[in-house]
């Protein structure tokens, strides 16, 4: 079981097993091979199959639309899981150096409650958010940290309190609860000193799935809500594919894209779990009672239609939930600390999280 886990993980770092054995033999379109016209056909089944000449819009910074035009072959060799942690582990340095430099903050490694976390703080806390501490759950495909110093360190500074990011066990070594069960226990052991009106979990990608998650297994355990949510870019639901995971890479419009398989995805997280299990899609769940939520996006965010999707099943449940959503943006820009509006995401992202907790 574990070795096949460990295939299904490689295999659907980029996309499906099919569309891996594609990459290894396919090139990668050149420029005299691309459309440059508008395609459509509808089969019977209602698939389109289309091509799309998308220009870079006037709407977003000159960086974002620098950022846009970098060629990205549609066709590659697999990466492995090795290698695709090697690399997420250089850019998340590189991340910590870049944000560093536009707020400067003290990162601790620690232990809380056995599990690892980077406590990051920020150079000026305000006396009044002393008592106060953010949860930031990161991100990564579930199988590597890209994001415990992007997510955390411009968060902590913009809203002046100290963040906790949460390394959690990574799938495809501990699947589905072992991640949720980490930051659950990270949680009860902050309870024991923070209020829970002085707590929010936040999250992006995997780490936004897993704030959902998380929220609905607290729920469950009975235990007092953070003051606010943050689901930056996520799915609800693993048994359904939405609309943008079929138009979107991770890279936007760049990159290889299979069509996406039919049934439930991410295998080597779920595991053998049901996919409709309430906690881990928490779309299937009772969500009243959720405390206040941001959901933010991007129009070429491949978990845009999950993001929207969940964020509809708040509202239906009636609770305070808001919906931001960026222009010609890939999926978690955010992190890149060069573009103006990542810059404006983070502040939107603190600010809705500080209100909360200042309550």
């Amino acid at each position: 079981m574990q070795r096949a886990l460990h295939f299904a993980a490689l295999c659907l770092v980029f996309g499906s097993c099919i569309a891996a054995a594609q990459q290894a033999v396919l090139q990668p379109t050149t420029a005299s091979q691309a459309p440059d016209s508008d395609t459509s056909y509808i089969d019977l089944q209602g698939t389109a199959h289309i091509t799309r000449v998308v220009p870079v819009p006037a709407t977003i910074s000159p960086e974002a639309q620098k950022m846009l035009a970098r060629v990205v072959p549609d066709q590659g060799p697999l990466e492995s899981l090795a290698d695709r942690r090697t690399r997420t582990d250089a850019s998340t340095e590189a991340a910590r150096v870049a944000w560093t430099k536009l707020c400067p903050n003290q990162v601790v490694e620690d232990k809380i409650a056995g599990v690892p976390v980077r406590i990051v703080t920020p150079a000026e806390i305000p006396p009044a958010n002393r008592d106060k501490v953010f949860i930031n759950i990161h991100g990564g495909s579930f199988n590597a940290d890209s994001g415990s110093y992007s997510e955390s360190i411009p968060i902590a500074s913009y809203a002046g309190i100290k963040v906790v990011a949460v390394l959690y066990r990574l799938a495809p070594e501990n699947p589905f609860p072992a991640a949720v069960d980490d930051i659950v226990d990270v949680y009860k052991e902050l309870l024991k000193t923070h209020e829970p009106r002085h707590i929010v979990i936040y999250g992006t990608s995997a780490g936004a799935i897993l704030t959902g998650e998380v929220a609905v297994r607290l729920k469950q355990l009975g235990l007092p809500l953070p003051a606010a949510l943050g689901i930056f870019s996520a799915i609800g639901d693993f048994a359904r594919a939405g609309d943008t995971s079929a138009l979107f890479t991770l890279n936007g419009l760049a990159g290889h894209l299979a069509p996406p398989d039919p049934g439930p995805h991410d295998s080597y997280y779920i595991g053998n779990t049901d996919p409709t299990d309430p906690v881990l899609s928490p779309i299937y769940a009772d969500l009243h009672g959720l405390p206040p939520t941001l959901f933010i996006s991007s129009t070429r965010d491949a978990l845009l239609s999950g993001t929207a999707n969940l964020h509809r099943a708040f509202l239906r449940a009636g609770i305070d939930a808001r919906l931001v959503v960026f222009d010609a943006l890939p999926h978690a820009f955010w992190y890149n600390a060069a573009l103006p509006e990542s810059v404006e995401a983070n502040h939107i992202m603190a600010d809705f999280l500080l209100q909360h907790v200042s309550r």
